[in-house]
Formats: C-alpha cells, structure tokens, sequence
C-alpha cells in the first residue's frame, strides 16, 4: 500500500535511528524491528544503488529475512538519487508501513536525506534543460576552483557552503541563480512537508576511537566479501564519473588496484582513512543538527534518545519500553 500521488502524506509515528558508518545502527534497528513489528527504511544515499551491495554494506539475505527492508538497491548506478527523490519514495513507505499497522523504521546516516524527512524540503524551480547544459559545460571548460570563484561573484552564500570540487553541487547553484536570479540558499529557506509525522530520532554515537575501529574492520570485510570485483562490475559500465555511485569510498581506491597504480593493500588503508573521516564528518552533523529544536512543519519531533553503547542488551530493553510507550501515544 503507497500513498496516492498527490494526497496527503502519511500520518503516525516513525522511529529515525542515524548514526555513522560503521556505528551498530543497522543492528539495532533489526532488533527493534523484530520486537515492535517494524519495517525498515533505507535513509542512506550509497544504499539506494543496486551495484554497491558490498561497498555500502547493504543488509544481507539473512537481515532480510528477519525484517522487511525497503529502498535498499532500488535505482540503477547510472541513475543519481537526490534528497526529494529520496524523500518522496520514503513517504511512500512509510504510508505503507502504517497502512498495515507496522512501525516505519528509517535508518541512515545521510544527514540531507534525514533533514529533508524531518523539517521538509524547499521548492525549487525548474531548470531550463538549456541552462543546466550550459552550467555543465562551463564548469568543464574553467575547472572546479574557477568555476568556485566565478559563483562566489555570483552568490557568495552558496559558494561559501560548497567546496570547488564538488562538481554536482556547484553546478546547481549556478543554474538556480542563472535561471531564477535568486540564490538556491533563498529558496532552501522556504521548505514545505507532507502529513503529520511524529517522530523519535534515535542516535547511536558511539566513542569515537571504537568507531574509528569499526570503520577500519569493515572495510576489510568488504575486501573479503568481494568489493574489488564488485568496483571490476561498476567500472565496466562506462557510467559518468560525476554520478554518485560513481563517487561511493572504494570505487576510486579499488579502481587504482584494477587499472595497475596501487595495490590492495594500498587500496584498503585509503579506503579505511576515507571511511573514518567520513564517519568524523557524520558524527559532527549529527550532533549539532539532530535534532532540530521543537515542533518541525511535518510534525512533533520528540526529544533524541542518545545510544553510545548499542550493543548493551539492558540498554536495548529500555530503548524498547521507550518505543512501545511512543508507539501507544502516537496512534
């Protein structure tokens, strides 16, 4: 069951457990479902890609088993997901979740995609297919840090969010301000959301030097579990280097080992050092914008329950108390 396109969105309580790379939110959000009835939700960007089950380790066939989970490998690689295609198709789930009285449980550490669930997303204007072209060609022609310092002439806001080499980001933020003559940051501002969600954010932080141990375990699971001959699959499709598939930590890395310029030793203690500082970065979003202070446009956001030990089973136990008394007051 899918909510019908243009109708309200979905109405009742949705659990958010985020958390970074590595952190044991996957494995909670299991058990939990198992316990509270509970349909999983993919909120990670990586995840939605079907050719990178290995490099963003996916659910396996025995979690699957366990629990519905949904968005997880449903778009192509040489498709891009952004925030409101994300977003869209999450209401979606979760309309469908509670029309069979199961609890949505989204999980991720996508920090646009969860903001965009929790406080909305802007409307933005359509892009002329013409200027959209013409900003791609012009960021190939002048370079990233040109085309970084010729948007920060333009709009100074945006450029000063944006690194010169993220490509996807600063092109849409000329083709906003060249189509609109209005900043993408002024139209970000004004956000819109569907239904009414209460939500309970979940956030497993746990310290950072255990994290930083399990980033680095993972990825020599994912060595083992096949991601050299997964990135051999990805990299034969020819797809444009710019796509986020394209971008996930390891394809770089692995594909360096496939063409002959680095070893898979090499390989994999770049990907554990890129994983970690991704894993830092997540960690800071998540602690100084989850969660938003309180009421949100979609609807109440109770305050966050904090996990840093998400393996303690008596932990566990109280978390699951906490859930069914939200579940109770929110239906």
């Amino acid at each position: 069951m899918t909510a019908a396109p243009g109708k309200r969105g979905p109405v009742g309580p949705v659990l958010v457990i985020a958390g970074p790379t590595a952190s044991g939110k996957s494995a909670l959000a299991l058990a939990l479902a198992e316990t509270a009835g509970g349909v999983i939700v993919n909120a990670d960007s990586m995840q939605v890609y079907r050719e990178l089950r290995v490099l963003t380790a996916r659910p396996d066939a025995a979690a699957l088993a366990r629990a519905p989970h949904r968005l997880y490998g449903v778009l192509p690689a040489a498709e891009a997901c952004s925030a409101g295609r994300w977003r869209a198709r999450a209401l979606d789930e979760i309309a469908a979740a509670h029309g069979v009285g199961a609890l949505p449980i989204l999980v991720g550490g996508t920090g646009l995609y969860l903001k965009a669930l929790m406080t909305g997303l802007a409307e933005l204007p359509e892009i002329p297919a013409a200027v959209r072209a013409a900003a791609g060609a012009r960021h190939d022609a002048l370079g990233g840090a040109a085309f970084h310092a010729e948007l920060k002439a333009r709009d100074p806001a945006m450029a000063a969010r944006l690194r010169p080499t993220d490509r996807q980001r600063l092109i849409r933020a000329w083709e906003v301000i060249e189509a609109t003559g209005r900043s993408l940051a002024d139209w970000q501002a004004g956000t819109t959301a569907e239904g009414e969600l209460t939500i309970l954010p979940t956030l497993v932080l746990p310290p950072r030097g255990a994290l930083y141990v399990a980033c680095d375990a993972r990825v020599e699971a994912m060595v083992a579990a096949g991601a050299l001959d997964e990135v051999r699959v990805l990299l034969a499709l020819a797809l444009d280097p710019a796509l986020p598939a394209m971008k996930a930590i390891g394809v770089r890395e692995l594909g360096a080992v496939l063409d002959g310029t680095s070893t898979l030793a090499q390989a994999t203690a770049q990907m554990q050092q890129a994983t970690r500082n991704y894993a830092k970065r997540q960690l800071t979003w998540l602690r100084h914008q989850l969660p938003p202070p309180g009421p949100i446009p979609a609807g109440t956001l109770l305050p966050a329950v904090v996990i840093e030990r998400p393996g303690d089973a008596q932990l566990l136990e109280s978390l699951k108390a906490r859930i069914f008394n939200f579940i109770r007051h929110s239906c």
